[in-house]
């Protein structure tokens, strides 16, 4: 169950970069970051009262504020990296934020198998190729080469995070609210502060109505993908849902060469193949 929960959330995860990836090609990050959020809000919102979500109030809701705060510095650092390039460093660097809960796990006493190890370490070898190294050309900036590790911090920071907001799947509602609202709270917040300083909040052509189910399923997928990785790493070992829940830049690859007809690098199908590899060892250790 861990695995396939994990597996959900590498799928979940990777669709919703590949619609966030191409939502910004035309609005600017922070209005996708806040309208998408805000989908999530109103959906979490009413799953809330509908099941009494609010009776889980509790201090583990802390950690929910907290993921809800490092989730946005954590993606402006990347969308920031992304700029100031190249592509083929920065988004495979911004996938080792699976060390961040891994080291968590073993801190806490997970000693994985044999295989599970061998799968760790084959997995992620896997995600970082599966973003496509750019080993020669441009020397990269010292500036994007620490948001971008700022940025993984971050991302397995909230991995983190999340997984310890709820103890119960109603009680999993409510942090996911609660990580929900303090996101456009915090993203809104950046996006008055980037307006004020001139940057456009809409493309030029006016709020992108046609956009709002685009909009609405990154949301959605993303909020889905934070629930089944905190019931992944409730019901087994963290080392091996962070490690399976991590192979999202595989899936985007994927989805970028069957929508898009983007072809794969080298690197990028040997690192496919390499995290299919370690995600069965993973499964099956």
């Amino acid at each position: 169950m861990t695995a396939l929960l994990a597996l959900a959330t590498s799928l979940l995860w990777g669709l919703a970069d590949f619609g966030g990836g191409l939502l910004t090609r035309r609005t600017p990050a922070l209005t996708v970051v806040v309208v998408s959020q805000s989908v999530a809000v109103a959906v979490l919102g009413a799953l809330v009262a509908a099941t009494g979500g609010w009776s889980e109030a509790g201090p583990r809701l802390w950690f929910a504020v907290a993921a809800g705060l490092v989730g946005p510095v954590a993606m402006l650092a990347f969308y920031r990296a992304l700029a100031l390039g190249p592509m083929g460093v920065v988004s495979p660097l911004g996938s080792l934020g699976v060390a961040v809960p891994v080291a968590v796990g073993l801190a806490l006493g997970e000693r994985p198998g044999t295989l599970q190890f061998a799968g760790v370490l084959v997995a992620v070898a896997g995600v970082l190729l599966a973003g496509g190294p750019q080993l020669r050309g441009a020397p990269v900036q010292r500036r994007a080469v620490v948001l971008t590790l700022l940025a993984a911090f971050g991302f397995g920071a909230v991995m983190t995070l999340i997984a310890e907001a709820s103890a119960t799947l109603t009680g999993l509602f409510l942090a996911l609210f609660v990580q929900r609202v303090t996101n456009v709270v915090a993203g809104g917040l950046a996006l008055y502060v980037s307006v004020r300083r001139g940057s456009p909040a809409l493309p030029a052509d006016g709020f992108p109505w046609r956009s709002l189910p685009a909009l609405a399923f990154v949301g959605l997928a993303d909020v889905a993908a934070n629930g089944t990785y905190s019931l992944a790493a409730q019901r087994g070992p963290v080392t091996v849902a962070a490690v399976l829940a991590s192979l999202y830049p595989v899936v985007t690859a994927l989805a970028a060469r069957g929508l898009l007809s983007e072809r794969l690098r080298g690197v990028q199908a040997a690192g496919a193949g390499l995290a299919l590899v370690g995600t069965v060892l993973l499964a099956t250790g």
